[in-house]
């Protein structure tokens, strides 16, 4: 069965999907984007992808292409569409068609909006979790505002290739002051010796991550000390514990950085314990956003 995509209004086969040569998007890196995992057919927090895709809108005077209530059904019918049970939904908003300019375009002229969904087959891998990831380091070349879930992704790109080309799954990236900021396509995580869970606070240094409100949730419902802080690389070279969490991988340990075993090498009791809790909030539907 062909896949389906959503652009501009209309559903069309995947394969044929276009944008014109002209958006804003494809020509400036002018627009938003917003990943929704899916599991067992449903969108995880859809509510809360939605929203923060209105704060980016929003930071980026863009206007929504379509109605709330519009993007959501058109969100659950490609969904089904697809077939997807375990997967991804990818939105991407562009200030739309116009000749290349670095002003904004004529206030008629209406965004472009793009969807596709599809199956993940390693959407929160079991096995992955249990062996753990490598990170590596990398100096943090982003613009100064990464609240905005922006689709000028170069700096990311390059690092992450960095990262795979040394054998790592994903860099964790140092701000000026030596503290971790986050990563390529994640959050970063530690666990001390004495049990506290450390994470970034928000700022326009860090993408303010979904699966990151849902876990800061689950932690303290669980009765860990959480704390809302920078670290530095050394923090974390010497943590008990260290994980990163996203849309896609949900909690995954990290058992070496820069090359330097954490702790034992194996993922913790504590990242175990959270990624437990996560996985049962949606089997329950407690992290479903309807």
């Amino acid at each position: 069965m062909s896949r389906i995509a959503y652009v501009n209004g209309q559903y069309v086969p995947f394969a044929s999907a276009r944008v014109h040569i002209e958006d804003r998007g494809y020509q400036l890196a002018d627009g938003v984007y917003e990943v929704i995992a899916v599991w067992d057919g449903r969108p995880i927090d859809l509510l809360p992808h939605l929203r923060r895709l209105g704060r980016s809108l929003a930071e980026s005077r863009l206007e929504w292409p379509v109605g709330e209530r519009t993007l959501r059904t058109v969100l659950l019918l490609l969904v089904e569409r697809n077939y997807v049970r375990n997967g991804m939904i990818y939105i991407q908003i562009s200030r739309g068609i116009y000749k290349r300019n670095f002003l904004f375009p004529p206030k008629e002229v209406r965004s472009t909006l793009v969807v596709t969904a599809h199956s993940h087959s390693r959407l929160a891998s079991a096995a992955l979790f249990e062996q753990g990831v490598s990170v590596i380091t990398l100096n943090d070349l982003r613009w100064q505002r990464c609240d905005i879930k922006s689709i000028s992704l170069l700096p990311n790109v390059l690092s992450r290739q960095v990262a795979s080309e040394r054998g790592a799954f994903e860099a964790w990236l140092l701000g000026s002051d030596g503290t971790i900021t986050e990563g390529t396509s994640s959050t970063a995580w530690i666990v001390t010796n004495s049990g506290h869970v450390i994470t970034r606070p928000l700022s326009p240094a860090i993408l303010g991550g979904i699966t990151r409100e849902r876990v800061l949730c689950l932690a303290k419902l669980l009765g860990l000390i959480v704390l809302e802080r920078p670290f530095t690389l050394e923090d974390a070279q010497h943590a008990a514990e260290a994980f990163l969490t996203s849309t896609t991988t949900f909690i995954l340990p990290v058992v070496t950085l820069n090359g330097r075993q954490i702790k034992n090498g194996i993922p913790g009791a504590v990242t175990r314990l959270l990624r437990t809790a996560y996985l049962s909030s949606l089997t329950s539907g407690a992290a479903m956003g309807w």
